[in-house]
């Protein structure tokens, strides 16, 4: 009888708790219309006080908000005050990154190991300079005791962002001396960061599809003598197999998402929370959160789900006005999700091209056809070849538009067998290097201070009114 009264006193408190959580939904929901209310900015006066709204100037060009030596993206030049488009490039610490790749892949090498360097500490490294940082980066792979257990077994998340998120923020807990940040502890604190993240990531995957995918828990140690992209393969994969093309084509996309400049979303943020004065844990969490948007890194996924809408509703593929009337569809949010954007097209810097985009396209071609997937990747291409004119012809706006680097990437990992719930993850393993060189450059940098742009404040002024006299 004393085990029914608790099981009854047991229903009888969840059911209170599910009633108390229903009437708070409830009330929020209910005065969400008051909160409107009084939030409502009109576009107008973006114009009157020149806001630079998303720190763009008019002509689509960033606002000055920073230099470095880190890394640059350039899609246009300037002429008489008139933005003039050209092929895009990317430069890392000066050295164009088309011949950054192929220096290490003429010569054999896994280039992830020896960009990282690059952009951390500014020079190429030499021969023995390399083995040693791949040695560090080995050492430094190890998770602290009991940490995937604690923090990533026993709090999964179907998001593996948020995984990797939260597990940066919880290493600040695992860390002796977080707060210091003179530049040796600076350096070590960053490239443990770097070496951490794809087996975070791997265990955070591993996780998810034990828990909420309901399949068997693979964790895999990461091997000493394999580079970061052969050891990612090896640990998502539960017999641990991957061809040489696979970890060489894998080693090539994080090389080309590693650094993108300064004023990039996420390592604006990162740059942001560094010129505080923070911790590189809480730094490196908030650029984690920032990646994970639809709109910077998670875009990759919306280019793939983006496709499947189209391959499901467009019969036949190889017809240009079939394709053209569906994507006008898409413009006009009558199709695809509502959003009016077909995914991996434009860029807020490159005009004629995106230079990652072009070189991913080269090795998706040839993968395409040996996997038999030729027609999806022409497709692509037909995609990418009808949106710049329909975009004008729907829109009146002159403007040179690409195809970005998410136009091919998730094609790319599609093609290798990576399940979606990676590519963000993945284009994340690569950019930690440039929010860390960015971390470092921040919070050395003599001239810093903390970033603090202004808001223009349009609400009206209005009497306070006592409580009782409030309807």
């Amino acid at each position: 009888m004393l085990n029914m009264n608790i099981l009854d006193n047991l229903i009888e408190a969840r059911k209170k708790a599910v009633e108390q959580y229903n009437s708070s939904v409830g009330f929020i929901q209910g005065i969400c219309g008051e909160f409107e209310r009084y939030t409502q900015i009109s576009p107008r006066y973006y114009e009157k006080y020149d806001v630079k709204r998303g720190l763009r100037n008019q002509d689509g060009t960033g606002v000055m908000a920073g230099v470095t030596l880190i890394g640059n993206v350039k899609g246009y030049v300037m002429e008489d005050g008139e933005k003039v488009p050209t092929p895009g490039r990317l430069l890392y610490r000066g050295i164009n990154v088309e011949d950054l790749i192929q220096g290490f892949t003429d010569a054999g090498r896994f280039g992830y190991e020896e960009t990282a360097y690059l952009l951390m500490f500014g020079g190429l490294p030499t021969t023995e300079e390399l083995q040693q940082f791949r040695d560090t980066l080995a050492f430094f792979r190890d998770l602290p005791p009991n940490f995937t257990e604690n923090m990533i077994l026993t709090a999964p998340s179907h998001d593996i962002m948020n995984a990797l998120a939260s597990s940066v923020l919880a290493l600040y807990s695992y860390d002796p001396d977080p707060d210091n940040n003179t530049l040796p502890i600076e350096m070590v604190q960053a490239i443990r960061l770097v070496a951490r993240f794809p087996v975070i990531v791997a265990h955070a995957y591993a996780a998810k599809k034990h828990y909420f995918d309901r399949e068997s828990l693979y964790l895999h140690r990461p091997q000493p003598e394999l580079s970061v992209a052969e050891n990612f393969l090896y640990s998502v994969r539960p017999d641990n197999q991957f061809t040489e093309e696979e970890a060489r084509l894998l080693d090539l996309c994080l090389v080309l998402h590693m650094e993108h400049g300064g004023g990039n979303n996420s390592a604006f943020a990162c740059r942001v929370l560094s010129s505080s004065g923070t911790d590189i844990y809480s730094a490196i969490a908030a650029a984690v959160g920032s990646l994970k948007g639809p709109k910077h890194g998670g875009a990759n996924m919306r280019v793939m789900r983006m496709f499947q809408d189209i391959e499901a509703n467009v019969k036949d593929w190889k017809d240009d006005e079939e394709v053209s009337a569906y994507l006008t569809k898409i413009l006009k949010k009558e199709a695809g999700d509502g959003s009016g954007l077909i995914y991996g097209m434009g860029h807020a810097v490159y005009t004629l091209s995106d230079p990652r985009a072009v070189i991913l396209k080269r090795f998706a071609k040839g993968l395409a056809e040996k996997k038999g997937m030729k027609d999806e990747f022409e497709l692509f291409e037909t995609v990418e070849r009808l949106t710049p004119d329909l975009f004008h012809n729907l829109t009146g706006i002159e403007k040179a538009m690409c195809a970005n680097v998410d136009m091919y990437s998730g094609l790319v990992y599609k093609m290798m067998d990576i399940p979606p719930e990676l590519y963000t993850p993945l284009f994340a393993i690569a950019r930690i290097v440039g929010w860390c060189a960015h971390r470092v450059e921040e919070v050395y940098n003599p001239y810093g201070r903390i970033i603090r742009p202004a808001y223009k404040a349009v609400m009206p002024k209005r009497p306070f009114v006592p409580l009782e006299e409030r309807g």
